[in-house]
């Protein structure tokens, strides 16, 4: 296994980006935008394709280093989902904690988008099993 796969990296990240696209547009979508103090205005201004398309060349930027380390340690299948939900729970998940801290955002809030990383990188470990 190599240790970077173009497509294993493109198809962890647009598992991670169908996730968001669910999360953000159907199931939390008016919880959110109430969390975060956003109008409809506010959703729809701003450039959707440039927001887009920075989210998908961060998803891979974490797909590379997920996929990376993966293929360095040829984990069993159980140690990939382990490896890919405790890279949330362990590393997203409290970076973007201590931030919303001190930005004083709403425990809703945090854990809408917890959840989010959380499931994402489920999705992403899901999809790599699929590569191995």
């Amino acid at each position: 296994m190599a240790d970077f796969a173009l497509w294993p990296v493109l198809a962890g990240a647009a598992a991670f980006f169908v996730v968001g696209g669910l999360w953000y547009g159907v199931i939390f979508s008016k919880a959110w935008q109430k969390a975060a103090g956003l109008s409809d205005e506010d959703v729809q201004s701003g450039n959707m394709p440039l927001l887009f398309g920075l989210t998908f060349l961060f998803e891979v930027l974490i797909a590379m280093v997920l996929w990376h380390l993966i293929a360095r340690t040829n984990p069993a299948a159980h140690v990939v989902m382990m490896m890919s939900v405790g890279f949330a729970v362990g590393v997203m998940i409290p970076a973007v904690g201590i931030h919303y801290l001190y930005l004083r955002k709403s425990l809703t809030h945090f854990l809408i988008d917890a959840g989010h990383m959380l499931v994402g990188m489920a999705a992403m470990g899901g999809v790599f099993l699929l590569f191995l």
